[in-house]
């Protein structure tokens, strides 16, 4: 996940600082030279570390930090401020004509950055705003790219332009202009060729389509794993063609994360959508102050509540208040179990969740130990194997079902006989809380539901050992 490594090493760092009473200049600068070599290694401009560290540096040294009530806390302030004014520090979106005129937005980017995949992430963020956009096809050269703007097309129920006999992305583009203006199309978005490095020719095409048509928005996709290599797209990007902003793609992968915090304070111009995985509705919105928040540790929860709003739909609006009464009754069976776990997965799985949750306090140990998406995907076949009836009484569960259960779902009947001793430990807690209002747990917050236990896992109370 981005940042994990920067996170913990910042976290580290403001424990240091919490632990003294109070804060000397020695001090301050002993963690800010941590703090330059963490976002170094984060693969963070080193121009930008430099100014960064300085502007933190002449705000943390002053009288009122170092003789505080709580310097630690005003220190991880500062740098949250500072952070978030490198990134941003307003959100900015894509911007529309007014009323029902044509936006043309062109997609521009590398080969292999997630571009194609990006434009209809966005067709289908602006369909749900009540827009109505088109795809148009422009990559000529890479075989599969205009089938796969059009499959992709189709899974947002988004309609692509193309034109299998003309091999000029120019005049391609010209005529989508003409066909989203017959068509009452209000956003059109141009999905260009891109290339494994950037070169003339590329370049020159993508001037060539912007002297042919109206764009009113240049927008780059830059893969995230990159690090300064992101970065360094961009600033060419801005200087040939211009740009008006920035998609981050493949932030859920193993990257580091320094063009998140670089891109803006090098090109001037702004990240407008992160991508957070590989499914058409893995776009975010890009908050700098959030960004902020989820590198410190201090969560995300505003996104996790915004995922959640999106994901949902009547019938599970209907099912969440049907069992959050069960809940307050103290009610919970294998029905709710299932229930929960589709939500779970609507909303990108629980590590996704958990990764916008503030720090509570769990080591990533703990939580790494805890969850495993295919060990629940293996206790959900357990349940999918029960009848409707052991769903709802899981009293009717006598040895012989068990094994029954045991074979259907692939599973060894002594994890089955865990599983649901584990479920029956967290239904005498609902019925303890009575709802949410029992009296408060301490230690692994997740050590009572199956499969996601602490230290020890699989031995005991935690869930399966497999």
């Amino acid at each position: 996940m981005a940042f994990e490594s920067l996170s913990e090493k910042l976290n580290r760092v403001f424990q240091k600082l919490s632990r003294k009473g109070t804060l000397s200049e020695e001090d301050v600068k002993a963690a800010l030279k941590e703090v330059k070599m963490a976002l170094l290694e984060a693969d963070v401009n080193f121009r930008v570390v430099k100014q960064f560290i300085s502007s933190i540096q002449e705000r943390a040294v002053g009288e009122e930090v170092m003789k505080g009530l709580n310097p630690a806390q005003q220190v991880i302030k500062i740098v949250n401020d500072e952070m978030v004014k490198l990134m941003g520090p307003e959100t900015t979106g894509l911007q529309f004509q007014p009323g029902k005129a044509l936006t043309v937005i062109m997609m521009t980017g590398l080969q292999g950055s997630g571009k194609t995949t990006t434009a209809a992430k966005l067709a289908g963020k602006v369909k749900k705003k009540g827009k109505r956009p088109l795809l148009a096809a422009l990559d000529v050269y890479r075989p599969g790219a205009v089938k796969q703007l059009q499959v992709n097309g189709e899974k947002v129920d988004v309609p692509v332009f193309a034109m299998d006999e003309c091999r000029d992305p120019v005049v391609i583009a010209g005529e989508a202009v003409s066909h989203a203006l017959k068509y009452n199309n209000d956003v059109l978005f141009l999905d260009t060729a891109g290339r494994l490095q950037i070169d003339d020719a590329m370049m020159a095409e993508l001037e060539n389509i912007k002297k042919a048509v109206t764009v009113h928005q240049t927008i780059l996709v830059v893969d995230a794993m990159t690090g300064q290599e992101a970065v360094n797209v961009a600033k060419t990007f801005d200087e040939r063609i211009g740009i008006d902003g920035v998609i981050l793609s493949k932030m859920d992968g193993d990257t580091r994360g320094g063009a998140a915090l670089s891109v803006k304070a090098v090109t001037g111009k702004p990240i407008l959508y992160v991508g957070m995985g590989e499914k058409l509705a893995d776009l975010e919105q890009f908050y700098p102050d959030r960004m902020a928040s989820r590198i410190l540790g201090m969560g995300d929860v505003l996104t996790l509540i915004e995922k959640a709003q999106e994901s949902a739909t009547e019938e599970d609006e209907r099912s969440s208040r049907e069992m959050a009464g069960r809940l307050r009754k103290g009610k919970f069976d294998f029905n709710d179990y299932l229930e929960s776990m589709k939500q779970m997965r609507k909303m990108g799985g629980l590590g996704s969740i958990l990764g916008m949750m503030p720090n509570l306090g769990i080591s990533k140990d703990d939580i790494e130990g805890s969850i495993d998406e295919k060990k629940l995907a293996r206790m959900e076949a357990i349940v999918l194997s029960m009848t409707p009836a052991e769903r709802a009484n899981p009293k009717l569960l006598s040895p012989q079902r068990k094994f029954r259960i045991a074979k259907g779902s692939g599973n060894d009947i002594a994890d089955v006989n865990r599983f649901i001793k584990n479920f029956g430990q967290m239904q005498d807690m609902v019925k303890k809380m009575g709802g949410l209002g029992g009296k408060k747990r301490h230690g692994n917050p997740f050590g009572a539901f199956p499969g996601m236990g602490g230290p020890g896992f699989g031995r005991g109370r935690g869930g399966l050992p497999f």
